[in-house]
């Protein structure tokens, strides 16, 4: 039990480290000021089947304050109205600029197909991505967003939240699921090793497309046009974060468990086209995660050294709930704070369920 104790002294030391050496790169940032300018922006929604989101979300778009910008829909081979409502926008809104994508039979049923026509055809020099399911917080998104592009930063980050449910424990789950992953993605891109955005908000200058020719070394899989493109082409110099509320953007999150638990398993499998150290740091993470849980259960089964096992396991926790309180006050998911212990065990376990399950099967819509 000795050895096992000293596993469990050295799996809390990696949890503290990731906690306050990392994720406290972000939780504990100071509050990040906005300096509008007035670069020209392309707002680029890639949709297929939307027809819902896209009447009630375009025009929350169009109505932006912001001085320079057009809005790229991309209809991917829509068998909806999606279609004929993207077209009634166009005539609706002058900043509004249609890509009608046909079934390609080499790259069927790709989004990044469809993405790399609505990129080539926008006609501004910075895209701002999003969603068709997805809205803006405020109209000064596209400000907030476009704010924080320098001469050197020419990829932003941006923070997708999920809709609140009231009530809704699995909403807490997945919206804490949501949390952790960008203060995770926001922490490694401040220490200077970005490693994934979201496409619900993101963005980054045209020529960083080009210079890694665009989805090309990942075609054939369907899902990472956000996080693996962001693996290739983001790096210290280059790339940044925004967390201004202002900059948020808001969708629907998974309402049954079962769909929470797909995106989850396409979630893991595109992270293992990650770059090798990316996937290093992140595992370490979760193995400890999980291990710490572990070790920690066996050790007070056993009532071994139980006070210095109960002292480092309530050590870790008050610090990750610190750090955690900190950066759901600076995401605005403040009440999610409070659910920190119980909804981090459940993701524990849905976590290495995830992993488990793809090693026998390939996740639903995955090539």
């Amino acid at each position: 039990m000795q050895i096992i104790l000293y596993i469990f002294i050295a799996l809390a030391a990696i949890q503290l480290t990731y906690y306050l050496g990392v994720f406290g790169k972000f939780a504990f940032a100071k509050a990040q000021q906005i300096t509008p300018k007035k670069i020209p922006i392309s707002v680029i929604v890639c949709a297929k089947n939307e027809e819902e989101n896209v009447a009630k979300y375009i025009p929350l778009l169009a109505e932006q304050n912001y001085p320079n910008f057009e809005i790229v829909l991309i209809d991917d081979a829509s068998s909806d109205n999606t279609l004929e409502i993207f077209e009634d926008f166009e005539k609706k809104y002058p900043t509004v600029r249609l890509v009608k994508v046909e079934n390609n039979e080499a790259f069927w049923g790709n989004k990044k197909y469809a993405l790399t026509l609505g990129i080539k055809a926008a006609t501004k020099e910075y895209l701002l991505f999003t969603d068709a399911d997805c809205y803006p917080t405020s109209k000064d998104w596209i400000t907030a967003m476009s704010s924080q592009f320098t001469m050197q930063k020419t990829i932003v980050l941006g923070y997708g939240k999920y809709e609140k449910i009231t009530n809704s424990f699995l909403n807490k789950i997945i919206r804490f699921e949501n949390l952790l992953t960008t203060v995770q993605y926001f922490s490694w891109a401040k220490l200077g090793f970005p490693y994934m955005g979201v496409g619900r908000n993101m963005a980054y200058k045209k020529e960083e497309f080009f210079n890694v020719n665009g989805f090309i070394d990942h075609m054939q899989i369907r899902t990472g046009d956000d996080e693996l493109f962001i693996n290739e082409a983001a790096n210290n110099e280059n790339t940044t974060i925004a967390f201004t509320p202002e900059s948020f953007s808001v969708s629907k999150g998974r309402t049954t468990f079962s769909t929470f638990f797909d995106l989850k398993r396409r979630e893991i499998a595109t992270a293992n086209y990650f770059k090798s150290m990316d996937q290093f740091r992140l595992g370490v993470f979760y193995a400890s995660q999980l291990l710490f849980v572990v070790t920690a259960a066996l050790l007070l089964s056993f009532q071994y050294e139980w006070i210095i096992v109960v002292s480092i396991v309530l050590s870790r926790y008050t610090v990750a709930w610190l750090v955690m309180g900190f950066a759901a006050g600076k995401l605005k998911e403040n009440d999610l704070k409070f659910w920190f212990p119980i909804v981090e065990i459940v993701l524990i376990f849905t976590q290495v369920n995830a992993y488990f399950t793809n090693l026998f099967s390939k996740p639903i819509h995955w090539k």
